[in-house]
């Protein structure tokens, strides 16, 4: 049960009776993604790294917080499916788009788009909150592909991180629905 009402006028109000369907799994609740100890940030390349907060296999989609602790390029990509940002801390944008993207920025990336994700010197580390559709495709400096980065190889690397940390590799699969 959620924190008991005070005043809010929705006291008493009982929650919907089965409210899981037969089969379906629980919600994701983590909180205060953006924080943590650092053995549940999974380093991508020196100084970047990713909090996983929700995976989905069947959809090939993830949920993360992006961190850079200091100004670097994080890395080139195209991608063919949406990708969803909000921006928590830190300043960061493409360097083939005119933003510049700092706490409180959202940014929605539509499908077919190729960019430079690049982080900026500011006090606060760049901390993003991204939801991931479909694979990105990884490109060399005249925009080719030389690689790809589903969910799958980011189930792969959470669990590799996690099992070399002390963690354990199936703490991945709670973050599985």
């Amino acid at each position: 049960m959620p924190e008991a009402p005070t005043t809010e006028p929705w006291a008493g109000t009982p929650p919907v009776p089965h409210a899981l369907r037969p089969g379906a799994k629980p919600e994701a609740y983590m909180a205060k993604i953006a924080e943590g100890p650092k053995e549940y940030w999974v380093p991508i390349v020196e100084g970047v790294y990713s909090k996983p907060v929700w995976i989905s296999p069947s959809l090939n989609m993830w949920a993360d917080v992006l961190m850079a602790e200091k100004a670097c390029i994080v890395n080139r990509h195209y991608h063919p499916k949406p990708i969803w940002a909000y921006t928590i801390s830190g300043k960061w944008a493409y360097l083939e788009h005119d933003w510049t993207a700092t706490a409180g920025d959202f940014i929605f990336e539509t499908p077919g788009e190729s960019h430079t994700l690049v982080s900026y010197e500011h006090p606060d580390p760049m901390k993003v909150f991204f939801v991931v559709s479909g694979p990105l495709m990884w490109l060399d400096e005249e925009g080719n592909s030389v690689g790809h980065y589903d969910v799958f190889d980011y189930m792969t690397a959470a669990r590799e991180h996690y099992e070399s940390v002390g963690i354990g590799a199936d703490y991945v699969d709670t973050l599985i629905r």
